[in-house]
C-alpha cells in the first residue's frame, strides 16, 4: 500500500485519501495514552475492523455463544481422539482445552521424523496442514472452529491416526528412515506418474493413502 509521501501509487488529487499514520489520545483519569488507528496505517488493512464488526453484528450475542461452546468441543473431540498418539499439551485440571488443541511430535525427533514432515504429508491426504511449532516448537496446533463438522473432524483424526501408523513403521524400522512416505511428501501427480519410482513403497500408499483420496 502507498504511502502518502509517496505519490507514484496515485494520481495527484488521489493522494489525499491515502491512509497515513494517525493517533488517538485517551485519557483515562490523570493518565494519557496513545493508540495508533490501525485500520488507517499505511501499513494496515482497512477492512480489518469492518470484518470483525459485521461478524459480531450478524452472530448477535445467541450466536456468537454457541459458536463459541461449538469450537471448544470440537477442539476437545480431536484432542481426546489423538491424545494417546500425540500427547496433547496445556489441559487444564479436568483434561480439557480451549477452542484449540496443541499435538506434541517432539518425541519422534530421535526416530528423525519432524513435524514438518508431518505437515507435508497431511497434503497427501487433502489436508492443509494446521500452525506448525507455535507456540511450542516442534508441536502442531489444531483449531477446528465453529464451522467443521464431525465428519471433516473425522476425516482430519483418521489421517493422523494412520501417519502414526506410518511414523511407528520408521521407528520399528520397517520404514526406511530417509526414503518413507513423510520425508518425501507430498507426493505430487507427476512423481507417482513418472516411468522412475524411487520410493520403497508403493505408489499407491503414497498418492491414495486413505479411502477419501481417490
Amino acid at each position: 500500500m502507498a504511502r502518502a509521501s509517496d505519490r507514484s501509487g496515485v494520481a495527484a488529487h488521489l493522494a489525499k485519501f491515502l491512509p497515513a499514520l494517525s493517533q488517538l489520545k485517551l485519557a483515562i483519569g490523570n493518565w494519557r495514552f496513545f493508540r495508533w488507528s490501525r485500520s488507517a496505517a499505511p501499513y494496515g488493512s482497512a477492512s480489518i475492523l469492518t470484518i470483525s464488526w459485521m461478524y459480531i453484528a450478524m452472530m448477535g450475542g445467541t450466536g456468537l455463544t454457541e459458536a463459541t461452546r461449538v469450537a471448544i468441543l470440537n477442539a476437545n473431540y480431536i484432542a481426546k481422539r489423538l491424545d494417546r498418539y500425540f500427547p496433547v499439551l496445556f489441559k487444564g485440571k479436568r483434561g480439557l482445552v480451549a477452542h484449540e488443541c496443541i499435538l506434541d511430535l517432539r518425541q519422534w525427533k530421535s526416530v528423525g521424523v519432524e513435524v514438518e514432515d508431518v505437515a507435508k504429508r497431511l497434503m497427501d491426504y487433502g489436508f492443509h496442514a494446521p500452525t506448525v511449532s507455535w507456540p511450542v516448537a516442534g508441536t502442531m496446533m489444531i483449531e477446528p472452529t465453529e464451522s467443521e463438522s464431525k465428519e471433516e473432524l473425522d476425516r482430519f483424526c483418521d489421517a493422523m491416526i494412520s501417519i502414526h501408523r506410518e511414523i511407528e513403521a520408521i521407528a520399528s524400522g520397517e520404514a526406511d528412515r530417509q526414503n518413507n512416505v513423510l520425508k518425501n511428501a507430498p507426493h505430487t501427480a507427476q512423481q507417482v506418474t513418472a516411468d522412475n519410482w524411487i520410493g520403497q513403497y508403493s505408489r499407491e500408499q503414497a498418492a491414495y493413502p486413505a479411502p477419501w483420496t481417490r
